[in-house]
This record gives structure tokens, sequence and C-alpha cells, in this order.
């Protein structure tokens, strides 16, 4: 492993959504993609960095569309936590075919499939150079992937979260329904949370914002991505600070 000269961010906690393992099929896991977005991280440890990930599971089962169905809130959850285990040790085997040590660590115990989440044991592995998947969102139903992301961020004492979408930052509205959406370069916290700019729920943005960790928006369809974010070089939107 090289160093991490030329890194903007050392350590950087990437939040993947379960519907960018899906690729272009209507459910499941695109293993094409889980591949390609494992090149992406392969390339970014060997140039030094250091990664965490965050995996949703809006592909297999998501809690509030469960809800909606009628499901009990907290069980509806729950089954989207365990979808997101079955990304995560996805992600996992295709960083492994490529040589990169990847570890699942998972909010709710589950000895026989990956390890629990245990904060220094995390910690260690990242500074070894691993690849930390964290599954299970926070274990708690009521709870985001995204919020998850955020506090696994601040407890893995990263330099910023990464939020891997499918456009190529944030939005004043969905721009592939609206032509006239306005695209934002950088905005504050607050701004995020006064526009209502569905980029992360209102926790996610208030947890971030009261520790002073950065959120960085790219798109997660072009090859390199991660790379040029960790460079400062990607075209994304960056949320930080209060004015």
């Amino acid at each position: 492993m090289r160093g991490a000269q030329g890194l903007k961010y050392k350590r950087l906690l990437v939040k993947l959504s379960g519907e960018a393992l899906m690729g272009a099929q209507p459910y499941g896991i695109d293993m094409g993609v889980a591949d390609r977005l494992s090149n992406d991280i392969a390339a970014a440890v060997a140039e030094g960095a250091e990664i965490a990930i965050v995996v949703g599971g809006g592909n297999i089962f998501r809690g509030l569309s469960g809800a909606a169905k009628g499901m009990d809130r907290a069980t509806a959850d729950y089954m989207g936590m365990l979808a997101t285990v079955m990304n995560a040790l996805a992600l996992q085997n295709s960083l492994d075919h490529r040589g990169v040590q990847a570890r699942v660590l998972s909010a709710i115990p589950m000895p026989t499939v990956c390890e629990s989440y245990v904060r220094p044991k995390a910690l260690s592995y990242l500074g070894r150079g691993n690849v930390v998947i964290f599954a299970a969102g926070t274990g708690n139903p009521f709870f985001t992937t995204d919020t998850a992301a955020v506090l696994r961020g601040i407890e893995m004492n990263c330099n910023a979260v990464l939020k891997a979408t499918q456009v190529d930052g944030v939005y004043s509205a969905d721009p592939k329904k609206h032509k006239d959406a306005v695209r934002y370069d950088q905005l504050t916290y607050s701004e995020v949370l006064a526009k209502d700019l569905k980029v992360m729920d209102g926790a996610a943005i208030a947890l971030a914002r009261d520790n002073g960790l950065p959120l960085i928006v790219v798109s997660i369809d072009e090859p390199g991505n991660l790379l040029k974010a960790l460079r400062g070089e990607a075209r994304q939107t960056l949320i930080e600070g209060t004015g």
C-alpha cells in the first residue's frame, strides 16, 4: 500500500444505497455493479485511503415501504436491516476477489454470518487498511441507513461521509424529472434543512452538523469517482459549515 499523499480525505465513510447495487435490475443485486464499485474501492485503498462503508437495503426490502403496506414499522425496519447484511456480504465477496481485505460488522449480532459491531475492533481494522462494511444500520428501528452512515462516520473519526448517488450532486429538485432544477456546488447543513433538500434525512443532517462532519455528494455511475472525491477533484456537492 502506498502512502496517502495527495488525498484530501484520508479516512472516508462511503454511504451506498441498496438501489445503487441494483443496477438496471428491478430488484436484487447486480454483481456487475458490485464489481465496478469494488474496483473503485480497491483503487482508493491502493492509494492509502482508509474506507468504511454503510450500505442500504432498499434493493431487497425497504422498511418504510413495508410499513406503508400495513406492516408494523419496527418489524419492517428489522427486515430492512437484514437486507443490508445481504448487500454487505455481497460487497465483501466482491472485494475479496480483488485481494482487498474486507470485514462485515453487523449492528445486529449474527455470529455465524459476520462479526458484531464493536467500535475498537472496527477502528483497529481500519487502521490496518481493511475495508470495514457496516451492516444492519444502527441496529434500531426508525433510523435510516443515512443516519447510520453519519453515526459510524463520527465513531470512526472519518474526515467526511461520501453519499454515492445517481446524480452528480445535490439539486433543488429531481433533475431527471425537472429540467430547471438548480445544482449546488456547496451548501451548509442549515440550507439543506431549510430548503428540505432530499439528500439525506433530517436526523442525519443534524447529526453531521452537530459534530462538524462534512458530507460529500457525488455520482456513483462514473467509474473512478471515489478516488477523485478523495483527492477533492470530483464534480460534487459539499455540505459543511453553519453560515
